[in-house]
């Protein structure tokens, strides 16, 4: 029995002061400073570089609001839409409908606009359209690899390009294969303006590149006279914008409908209402606490014997052992243990070696030469299974010492 010994410094005490604390967290709390105001710096630096890209209401360089005022001075009226549905309703003899980025735009709906296109007498503008979509939007044309944006003469017989002389074009070439079609502003012998005329009347003008209609370059050569001419052919312009949350663009035909159900109810959806920056930012913020963790977390390793701070009495070992048993309904780790101790203590007492003192063929016999049969079956006292209730476990603790205690007087 050890005695009770007091601790003779408060340097013995496993308690943390707030001195240790802050010093085990300033590395984690300085790392996660130093991403939030990274984020924060990049977020503010990048925030007008993409910003209302190619959008009528957008005074940004890369905006298109400088175009849309002019064509508003000239009685053109601009419509900003956001859905294939509002879109494709907007396809009529009297509109121009200019698609900014129909590369983004699914196979579906690349098809549904197409169908309604196709067969009216309106103009349709495709900003640069590459392999992904001119095939289905204009059949027929092929894409070319894209070409470097310089000031290129039309070398044409377009009635917009003669009047506008020399614009900066280039981006995706266009091969139109013999179809009825001008082809304008040629870059390494394929042009980068190209006009298909339509059964029904109308057109579809491809542009292998959008930046003549930023705002930073309309001022620039003859871009905003040629962006007028064929952006302003038309009493209306619909200016589509192709969004990403469009219910269309999940290929079924019946999406449409379900947006429209969606829309006259007020539903939406909350994830769409997160703008994708604070996704990602989110997503970035969760896989830097994931490393931070592994970074900070105790490694595994062997077990190391430490010396307690302080002297505990074996019966308070003991006792607090039991407590937690017991709160963890280990009876049966309980039952193994008294077993596994009597055994090991009767095996020396009755001539067995410790190696052998656990092997039911082995102890049972040396036992019954040595006490007879009065304690009934040892080999269920000794050897049975794990009691089902703690009263159980407490008998066959008394029988463990009451077999114990004859062998040893025996």
């Amino acid at each position: 029995m050890t005695a009770v010994t007091t601790p003779s410094s408060p340097s013995t005490s496993t308690s943390v002061t707030p001195h240790q604390v802050w010093r085990r967290t300033r590395g984690l709390l300085l790392a996660v400073l130093l991403l939030v105001v990274a984020a924060i710096a990049l977020a503010a630096t990048r925030s007008g570089d993409q910003h209302g890209r190619l959008d009528p209401r957008s005074a940004d360089p890369y905006g298109s609001k400088a175009i849309a005022e002019l064509l508003k001075d000239h009685g053109i009226s601009v419509r900003v839409v956001t859905t294939l549905r509002d879109a494709t309703d907007a396809a009529d003899p009297d509109t121009t409908l200019l698609v900014t980025t129909p590369n983004l735009l699914t196979l579906h709906q690349q098809n549904t606009l197409r169908t309604a296109t196709s067969g009216t007498a309106g103009r349709t503008v495709l900003l640069g359209a590459d392999p992904t979509s001119v095939s289905r939007l204009a059949p027929g044309v092929q894409a070319k690899p894209p070409a470097s944006v310089v000031a290129r003469p039309p070398a044409c017989l377009l009635p917009a390009a003669r009047r506008a002389g020399s614009v900066e074009t280039g981006g995706v070439r266009y091969d139109a294969n013999g179809l009825d079609a001008i082809a304008c502003y040629p870059a390494a012998g394929l042009p980068s303006v190209l006009l298909l005329r339509q059964p029904a009347g109308g057109d579809t003008v491809l542009l292998g590149s959008a930046d003549l209609l930023y705002n930073e370059r309309l001022d620039r050569q003859g871009n905003a006279s040629l962006a007028l001419q064929l952006l302003g052919s038309r009493p209306h312009l619909t200016w589509y914008l192709p969004s990403l949350t469009d219910p269309s663009a999940t290929g079924g035909p019946a999406d449409d409908g379900n947006a429209d159900n969606n829309t006259a109810n007020g539903e939406s959806s909350f994830i769409g209402l997160i703008p994708s920056g604070w996704l990602w930012g989110t997503l970035q913020l969760a896989v830097a606490a994931v490393l931070a963790a592994v970074w900070r977390a105790r490694r595994l390793g062997p077990l190391v014997i430490e010396r307690l701070p302080v002297a505990i009495r074996a019966s308070e070992s003991t006792e607090g052992r039991a407590r937690l048993s017991r709160k963890a309904n280990a009876r049966d780790r309980a039952a193994a243990s008294l077993r596994h101790a009597t055994r090991t203590r009767m095996a020396s007492l009755v001539g067995v070696s410790p190696r052998e003192a656990h092997l039911p063929a082995v102890l049972l016999p040396a036992l019954s030469a040595r006490i007879g049969p009065a304690h009934g079956d040892l080999n269920v006292l000794l050897f049975g299974p794990a009691p089902a209730e703690d009263s159980a476990l407490v008998l066959l603790a008394d029988r463990l010492d009451s077999l114990e205690r004859e062998v040893r007087t025996s």
